[in-house]
């Protein structure tokens, strides 16, 4: 079976097997449902835009150097260190999390 991840937001909870797919899951919901109507990165831009009050402004840079997953990965942890969202189950977060 493969490693899942959690991401909570409000009284919604996302499963995926990577942030990708979460992210991907919360943008086809805001779209109401096709999600065609944005890509990742303007999803991500717009949504952190919203946060604005929650999430530092040099926070809310979406780098084109980083690829999809690492995107909605980073962003997943954005939402979660300011309070926005909780994620959970991450494999391997250990590895490359940074302590406190």
């Amino acid at each position: 079976m493969a490693d899942v991840m959690v991401f909570r937001a409000g009284d919604r909870e996302y499963q995926g097997t990577s942030a990708l797919e979460i992210v991907q899951a919360l943008r086809r919901e805001t779209a109401g449902g096709d999600g065609a109507c944005q890509n990742l990165r303007q999803f991500l831009l717009d949504s952190l835009g919203q946060l604005s009050d929650r999430i530092p402004l040099r926070e809310l840079d979406v780098s084109d150097r980083l690829d999809d997953e690492m995107l909605a990965l980073s962003y997943l942890y954005l939402r979660d260190e300011f309070g926005a969202g909780e994620l959970e189950d991450v494999p391997h977060r250990q590895r490359w999390g940074h302590p406190l």
